[in-house]
């Protein structure tokens, strides 16, 4: 990939994430930033790779350069960041104004303050802080509030600071939500003297792993890996019915292996794809949502998915080697359940594949850039063997270097070496700005104890749900147990997918985590399966109108109406809502679950996927010929029993769906006739 296309994508993924939407500066401030942003990842890969440090100063330096990258990069409005760079002056140094500069000093001052202090002085302080430490931690909370309002936007800003509120005035909120109430200062202690709020394991996870990764994405794109993967699937699946969009799909997939970022995926294969989609036929708004849809898997696709995934590692104490395992078939789902929607929307349109002259030959790709699959499997050796992932990340991110300065094809400069180290830091700081917000309100779920409340009241209100059914329902047919915990299954779904909209994935699965998991668990699902219950619902969120930010640039690329886009990729994606509730009734689909057994993978497997096309063929309309009304109700109906782990209900779905089967066989044979030269 040429330098001119990678700053192509770069500003394609600043345009459609608000996360990337950064201030200009004049040259001379620029290269004082990205001075700023090198030492940032420079300091992380030299603790990765050489130099670990105590976790609260790992955390506590992170989060300084953060807070001070922020201000610097991200103005204080919308509108701020669209005019040209500021003049440097007395009131705005840099360009940037004295009241950036103040926020940026608080930041680092507050950031800085709790690591810095002795072990001695920490144990004396706890429960009893002094005037010093209240001014550093209330200035510490409000600048994090406003470094989230930057870069993420005001919905999580919102949400943390309704949740300060409620810890100091909980005493007067009503029912199940009261709680005794904290002092001011008791809050601070929590939020700001230990390692359970700012400095929790969100911050945490993405000081040690979130950002190397981030950093080993922007460079293996940098030395041509994502052009491979897009050219190799091209060459595997370009020449089949509607060809463009499965190379969408399948160029998503492996780009997924190095990229967490659904926008970034989006933009990075949606600029070759999505025109090619529409050459050979597909609405507009088609093509936009097939790619977001794709794109989506990228932050549940091994080995490097989303920053939730990195989080869970810290929270379930496992090794991420179970983390990826775990993920490997939930992942391979959602891309066949986009495929099936995808080849069917390409029969009932009739759409062609891409000729023989539009696809690049395979054994040239290889040839030609073999070398930028080193790092990768490098990055994936070091996690099988044991290493932790942060060393693994800083193995990969050298072989990147390595291969890039080596390799003759798209080789690495040193100015463009530093360009990608700085732009990976770059799109890090809003993660990270957005795991300190994440950390106060998780602090505040945890000395409260409303998690545990609220999990109550869901519960309650499911088993009151089941109890209404099993009213009408013979008593034998569905338990009150299973009826509990499906409908509880259901109200956390929603809740992920509405609190999605307007929050980051990994925001969403912490907030929301500290509160399923624990009530899940009451109900015999093991935390794992928890865990990536709520993870996978959170992902959703990028393709779910209003705000699918990833269905959103689909829709930019392609021109498209972006809610009509949204609309289309939620469809595409409905593969994924079922694949949660899968693993649920049957943990094996997870692999490293206790109680595993082939036989159970293997049905569950079975049943899922035909589920799935199930699924898929009753939101297309088509199967060998259009389906009717009646017949796309009883395929919905029949996939939910495939997808119900055991061989009598898929026994009970295939009665089911054998009359749409044959109407669709005795509808081809009479087309076919029909088409008959007579």
């Amino acid at each position: 990939m040429t330098d001119a296309s990678a700053d192509d994508r770069r500003h394609s993924e600043e345009q459609y994430d608000p996360e990337l939407a950064f201030r200009r500066h004049h040259p001379y401030f620029a290269l004082f930033v990205t001075g700023l942003l090198l030492a940032m990842t420079l300091f992380h890969l030299y603790v990765a790779g050489f130099g670990p440090i105590s976790e609260q100063m790992l955390r506590g330096i992170h989060l300084a350069f953060v807070l001070a990258l922020v201000f610097l990069m991200f103005a204080p409005t919308r509108r701020a960041t669209r005019q040209p760079p500021r003049r440097s002056g007395l009131l705005h140094p840099g360009g940037v104004g004295l009241w950036d500069w103040a926020l940026c000093a608080a930041g680092v001052a507050g950031a800085l303050y709790v690591p810095l202090l002795p072990n001695a002085a920490l144990a004396v302080r706890a429960g009893n802080l002094n005037q010093t430490d209240m001014v550093f931690g209330t200035m510490l909370i409000v600048v994090v509030l406003e470094a989230t309002r930057r870069s993420v936007g005001p919905v999580l800003t919102v949400i943390a600071a309704l949740f300060i509120a409620y810890a100091v005035f909980g005493q007067d909120a009503p029912g199940v939500l009261r709680h005794p109430g904290m002092t001011w200062a008791v809050m601070i202690d929590h939020l700001y003297m230990t390692l359970n709020g700012i400095y929790g394991v969100a911050i945490g996870a993405v000081a040690q792993y979130v950002f190397l990764f981030v950093v080993f994405g922007v460079l293996a794109t940098r030395i041509g890996l994502g052009q491979l993967f897009i050219d190799v699937a091209s060459c595997v699946a370009g020449r089949y019915a509607g060809g463009p969009a499965k190379v969408a799909i399948f160029s998503s997939a492996m780009l997924g292996t190095i990229s967490g970022s659904s926008i970034a995926n989006t933009v990075t294969t949606g600029s070759l794809t999505i025109p090619a989609m529409k050459k050979v036929g597909y609405p507009p708004h088609f093509a936009g949502a097939v790619e977001a849809t794709a794109s989506t898997g990228g932050q549940i696709t091994p080995p490097i998915m989303g920053a939730a995934a990195f989080i869970m590692v810290d929270f379930l104490e496992v090794p991420y080697r179970e983390i990826l395992l775990a993920a490997l078939v939930p992942a391979a789902l959602h891309y066949f359940g986009i495929f099936v929607m995808v080849h069917l929307e390409a029969k009932r349109l009739g759409l062609r594949g891409l000729r023989p002259d539009e696809l690049p030959r395979f054994v040239k790709v290889i040839r030609d850039h073999w070398p930028t699959l080193i790092p990768l499997a490098t990055l994936v050796y070091m996690i099988v063997a044991g290493r932790s992932p942060d060393n693994a990340a800083f193995w990969g991110v050298v072989g990147c270097i390595v291969v890039g300065f080596l390799n003759p094809r798209d080789r690495l400069t040193l100015p463009a070496l530093m360009t990608a180290l700085s732009t990976g830091a770059k799109y890090a700081l809003a993660v990270g700005a957005a795991a300190a917000a994440v950390g106060i309100i998780v602090g505040v779920v945890t000395s409260s104890g409303v998690g545990f409340n609220l999990g109550a009241m869901v519960t309650q209100v499911a088993a009151n749900v089941a109890d209404s059914i099993t009213l009408v329902l013979p008593e034998d047919w569905l338990g009150r147990g299973a009826l509990t915990l499906f409908f509880t299954l259901l109200f956390t779904a929603i809740a992920c997918v509405v609190m999605g909209a307007g929050i980051p994935t990994t925001a969403t699965y912490v907030i929301l985590v500290s509160i399923a998991a624990p009530t899940l668990g009451l109900l015999s699902v093991p935390p794992l399966v928890a865990h990536f219950f709520v993870f996978y619902y959170g992902v959703l969120a990028d393709i779910t109108p209003p705000v699918a930010l990833a269905a959103y640039a689909g829709a930019g690329i392609a021109g498209a109406n972006p809610f009509r886009t949204g609309n289309t990729a939620f469809r595409l994606g409905i593969a994924k809502a079922l694949v949660p509730f899968v693993f649920v009734y049957s943990p094996s689909l997870l692999l490293v679950v206790d109680g595993f057994t082939w036989d159970s993978f293997a049905i569950t497997l079975a049943g899922a996927m035909i589920g799935i096309a199930m699924l898929g063929t009753a939101f297309s309309g088509y199967m060998l010929a259009p389906v009717p009304a009646w017949g796309r109700w009883m395929l919905g109906f029949a996939s939910l029993l495939f997808v119900s782990p055991g061989l009598e209900t898929m026994a009970a779905g295939a009665v089911l769906a054998a009359p749409v089967v044959a109407q669709q066989a005795i509808a081809r044979r009479n087309s076919r006739q029909e088409a008959a030269p007579t």
